[in-house]
């Protein structure tokens, strides 16, 4: 596609808040990313500013500082806002979901930034994809658990969707900010923390304090999202929405790509470096139970909302088809690879 004819020769500058401290790896890699690629392929007539939440002192305030035009972009993850915004959790990472390639057939072939547009579009704020985890590991744990009797009132970490099933379990979930995490479990004032993967859990060093690494089940493709002020947008002339938008997308996609990268390198380093971590799978009955309540709660949310159930079914649908595709594909040609 070709971009737009340059409409002028004025410098525009953004503003951007993440939810992520200062010089976060992985996830504020991306936002410099953003900010370089925007600025070099408008041949530095778009500058956009990082500002970390060290500095603007509220990582789960993006939203509403973008929505206020405090800042022109955020940098974040949808289900943050789902006590305000509930049907805002679909567009992350769903339980029991789609993997990362069915989403992002989703998101961009599908229906899945339209629905986004129209949940987000009453608030005067675009969302975009932003960057995706992969798969993410079910957490670390104080304790082994070898049954439901070992959730109920366990307090975890853990937001979205995934934290409602584990309520209904009878666990205590709760939302920290990322730099809070550690000495949350340090203390003792959580049992079980959920982050995201060997990509950057090893380095937060949560197994020296929790020796028990659960295998994921919750966010099987957790997107990131850039939250834009459509007002903000607006006041840029058409060839720089195009490099922006564009430039939004390149730097989700290598997101993605430098997690993959990560995770396996810090796997195999975890494996040889700290073998006394005991990497675990949740029991078959605690599987069922967290599945039972998943289906429950989708239910509950459709009954509710027209829109949510709108979302639920472009969901299932789009994974139906994805995911025979996926079978075919990907998990026979691993089988083979392992008979």
């Amino acid at each position: 596609m070709a971009l737009p004819s340059q409409a002028d020769d004025k410098v525009y500058h953004l503003k951007l808040a993440e939810t992520w401290g200062a010089n976060t790896p992985l996830l504020g890699d991306t936002t410099k990313r953003l900010a370089y690629l925007a600025k070099t392929l408008s041949n530095g007539r778009l500058h956009i500013r990082i500002d970390s939440s060290n500095k603007h002192k509220a990582p789960f305030g993006v939203f509403d500082m973008v929505r206020a035009g405090q800042y022109d972009i955020g940098h974040s993850a949808s289900y943050y806002w789902k006590g305000k915004l509930p049907n805002s959790l679909y567009f992350t990472t769903m339980p029991f979901g789609m993997t990362a390639p069915e989403q992002y057939g989703w998101f961009y072939y599908g229906d899945g930034q339209s629905l986004m547009n129209e949940v987000y579009e009453p608030f005067g704020i675009y969302s975009f994809p932003g960057g995706n985890t992969g798969v993410q590991m079910g957490g670390w744990f104080q304790k082994e658990i070898n049954s439901l009797a070992d959730v109920q009132g366990l307090k975890i970490r853990i937001p979205g969707f995934a934290g409602e099933i584990w309520a209904k379990l009878g666990a205590k979930p709760v939302n920290i900010a990322p730099g809070d995490l550690y000495t949350s479990l340090e203390r003792r004032t959580i049992d079980a923390v959920e982050w995201i993967g060997p990509s950057l859990d090893i380095q937060m060093g949560f197994h020296k304090i929790a020796p028990f690494y659960y295998t994921g089940w919750h966010e099987p493709a957790s997107e990131l999202q850039f939250l834009v002020n459509k007002k903000a947008f607006a006041r840029l002339p058409a060839d720089l929405q195009q490099i922006l938008t564009t430039a939004m997308r390149v730097v989700a996609y290598d997101m993605y790509i430098h997690f993959q990268h990560e995770s396996a390198v810090n796997w195999a380093n975890m494996k040889r470096e700290y073998p006394a971590i005991q990497v675990k799978s949740f029991p078959k009955d605690v599987i069922n139970a967290m599945q039972a309540a998943n289906s429950a709660l989708l239910a509950a949310h459709a009954e509710k909302d027209p829109l949510a159930k709108r979302i639920q079914h472009s969901q299932a649908s789009y994974m139906a088809k994805a995911r025979a595709w996926t079978e075919i594909a990907d998990q026979a040609y691993l089988n083979s690879m392992s008979e």
